[in-house]
């Protein structure tokens, strides 16, 4: 038996190590240092600080299989202006993707960002990742670039979102998603 909870964490929490990790080896598969930088560097560019209350939040997707608790897809955001949430991190182990994980780790970070009054949310994303680039259109995210260009010519693509209605009840700090 499986079971998915969202579980808000601290940016340096151990359960969130074996995800980053992962991220940073699929970035510095994907990029290489196209951007004049390893992936590590971008990962640790910001203090675990800014992705904690009262201006971010940090989360995990973990997975219960027969009690054990496996990090299995996470997120976070940090405070980029006074009204404006950043989305960083927003990412899936590579087996466990095709499930919708990303869009519920989407769909709790946007609901924590209303919660601690943030109206909305603007994030990036690299040429390289269309499965990042289709999954804020789904979302509803606004493309900041010109959708007919082709990626490469892009660069990073930047996404906004307006945040509308109330918080989600059912995103629970250091709980599951009902």
């Amino acid at each position: 038996m499986s079971d998915t909870i969202v579980r808000f964490i601290a940016a340096d929490d151990p359960l969130a190590r074996p995800l980053l990790d992962d991220l940073e080896r699929e970035y510095d598969a994907r990029y290489g240092d196209l951007f004049g930088e390893v992936a590590k560097v971008e990962i640790n560019r910001y203090p675990v600080q800014e992705f904690s209350l009262p201006s971010g939040a940090f989360l995990v997707l973990v997975e219960f299989v027969d009690g054990v608790e496996t990090p299995i897809a996470g997120g976070a955001f940090r405070r980029y202006d006074e009204r404006t949430a950043e989305l960083k991190r927003i990412w899936t182990r590579a087996d466990r993707r095709g499930r919708g994980l990303a869009g519920q780790v989407v769909a709790a970070l946007e609901a924590e960002a209303r919660r601690l009054g943030y109206t909305d949310i603007f994030l990036t994303t690299g040429p390289r990742q269309p499965e990042a680039v289709s999954l804020y259109l789904r979302e509803g995210y606004a493309p900041q670039f010109d959708t007919a260009l082709p990626p490469e010519e892009v660069g990073i693509h930047g996404f906004r979102k307006q945040l509308v209605g109330p918080a989600a009840a059912s995103v629970v700090r250091e709980g599951a998603i009902a």
